[in-house]
């Protein structure tokens, strides 16, 4: 029942970033011109995003496990630090330049986009590159 479930959720999520825009790179890079030709069409996705994310988180951090009976793995910090920071200055420098974020590329790559090819390798290769990093710190503690 939980692939299932899994699976609709995921199909949901991915007619949603098809349907809003979110998988239309030139739509993003487009929303994220503010000196140019802004789109704010966008930032009505992301005020339902952030709404349905709050009403989410609200109810799911008074539970020990999720609707189907799984564990519930919710952030255990709420710490602002150095990695955060960089972590998501990075984020939002790709997402400027490329128009795409792991969600909807991998919407655009089951879509036969070359472009979103090359942006999840090279996500790819970053994650590799973090992991290798983070072990590294963890072994010199």
């Amino acid at each position: 029942m939980l692939i299932i479930t899994s699976l609709l959720a995921g199909l949901v999520f991915g007619l949603g970033l098809i349907v809003s825009g979110m998988a239309n790179p030139a739509k993003v890079l487009g929303f994220l011109d503010l000196g140019g030709a802004w789109d704010p069409s966008l930032a009505f996705v992301m005020a339902g995003a952030i709404a349905l994310g709050l009403a989410a988180f609200s109810f799911a951090k008074k539970r020990t496990t999720s609707l189907l009976g799984a564990e519930m793995k919710l952030p255990a910090t709420r710490q602002i630090d150095r990695r955060l920071v960089i972590g998501s200055a990075l984020f939002g420098v790709g997402w400027g330049i490329s128009g795409f974020c792991p969600g909807p590329v991998l919407v655009d790559l089951g879509m036969g986009e070359m472009k979103a090819l090359v942006f999840v390798a090279a996500m790819l290769v970053g994650m590799g590159v973090f992991e290798i990093a983070e072990r590294r710190l963890r072994a010199a503690r």
